[in-house]
């Protein structure tokens, strides 16, 4: 087991960890499949200074994984051998001064949503179509209903493996779709949204039919990660798998929803092993009869189980 005591090469030494240290975390616990190995170890910061303290004792060459509502993201029964950090605990949100939206990494993403609304600006509403935390919003410029995080940030706040904060503008950043690009070793801690001024209400109200859309076409009632695969150029995922006949296909207790092709659900027993081999199968099956190569939006981490 490392230690992680929170020591500096030079000055006097850091203040006490005030977060919750665990070891061998069971993962399943932590995603939105419901599946997953445990955690080597699995630290939940107080704060972002708590987080910067805990950063500053890390190991050089020890692996981070980053979660947030485990959404995207998929942990092989083998578990994770370095660090999950959660971000669970990270949930500033304010108005600043400048009337910009400063939202830490743990805020969900409809959460920050109706906080937009509820101050009365406009133009976050597509992010309560989201399901999961700014931080991996950030990570991935995750969008829906035709909006992408990124498009709202001005500012971002990311704290380095040394324990270092940094406050970064976008054109810092390669943005693309689900896809960005900046300074290694560095994770977002926080960023600032610019939004306009408008009507909270009709905000609201523009929210909740997105919600209620969301809920028509999704399976939001059973365990998934959210879309599996990214859209290719001038197509749908969904529309491509549902072509293949694929819906309702299933491997163990993971099964392509009826309701959502794009969507894969555990219906109570799957493994992660049965998610990743469902994922494949659809992949292989759309790239021979369509002859496109679907990427997934899922990250698939960890080790499998021996």
């Amino acid at each position: 087991m490392i230690d992680v005591k929170a020591t500096r090469t030079n000055g006097p030494a850091a203040p006490p960890l005030r977060g919750e240290l665990r070891s061998d975390e069971p993962m399943s616990r932590h995603t939105s499949w419901r599946v997953g190995g445990p955690a080597r170890r699995f630290y939940i910061p107080a704060d972002i200074d708590d987080l910067r303290v805990f950063m500053g004792g890390v190991p050089e060459g020890e692996p981070l994984l980053w979660v947030g509502l485990g959404s995207n993201l998929l942990v092989r029964e083998g578990g994770i051998s370095g660090t999950v950090i959660h971000t669970g605990a990270l949930g500033g949100l304010e108005v600043c001064d400048d009337g910009s939206v400063r939202v830490e990494a743990g805020v969900s993403c409809p959460k920050a949503a109706r906080f937009c609304a509820r101050h009365d600006l406009c133009g976050a509403e597509f992010l309560a179509g989201i399901p999961g935390t700014m931080g991996g919003a950030l990570v991935m410029n995750a969008g829906a209903f035709g909006g992408e995080t990124w498009q709202l940030v001005t500012a971002v706040e990311t704290v380095d493996r040394h324990g270092g904060c940094h406050r970064r503008r976008p054109d810092e950043y390669h943005v693309a779709y689900r896809e960005v690009g900046g300074p290694a070793d560095e994770w977002f801690v926080a960023a600032y949204l610019r939004l306009s001024p408008g009507d909270g209400h009709a905000s609201q109200a523009r929210i909740k039919a997105l919600l209620n859309q969301r809920a028509e076409a999704q399976p939001i009632q059973q365990h998934s990660c959210g879309s599996v695969f990214r859209n290719p150029p001038g197509d749908h995922a969904g529309r491509l798998i549902e072509a293949c006949g694929l819906k309702d296909a299933h491997v163990g207790g993971a099964r392509v929803s009826t309701k959502h092709a794009n969507f894969i659900v555990n219906t109570g027993t799957a493994t992660a092993a049965d998610i990743e081999q469902l994922i494949q199968r659809v992949m292989d099956t759309v790239k021979k009869i369509h002859g496109v190569q679907l990427i997934p939006e899922v990250r698939i981490v960890g080790d499998a189980r021996d």
